[in-house]
């Protein structure tokens, strides 16, 4: 299982702060989320950047551990 941590933008897009899911990669683990909160996700998505495992990555192919936790991160606004 992967825990997947909303911030911002994402939760408010999901409805809630975390979730699980079996997913062996992160393109594999974003398909699932599309898939399961809509459009609206899929949208915040594209600005996303991700922490897995405290590490920030872009790449969609990475390969999730099992118990990886990845924080799903849009940009933020501020100074």
């Amino acid at each position: 299982m992967v825990t997947v941590r909303y911030f911002a933008g994402a939760r408010a897009a999901v409805g809630v702060d975390t979730e699980t899911r079996e997913a062996g990669s992160l393109d594999e683990l974003v398909g699932q989320l599309v898939d399961a909160h809509g459009e609206r996700l899929e949208k915040v998505l594209t600005a996303c950047s991700f922490l897995v495992d405290g590490t920030s990555t872009r790449d969609r192919a990475l390969v999730l551990a099992p118990g990886a936790v990845v924080d799903v991160l849009p940009p933020f606004a501020g100074g």
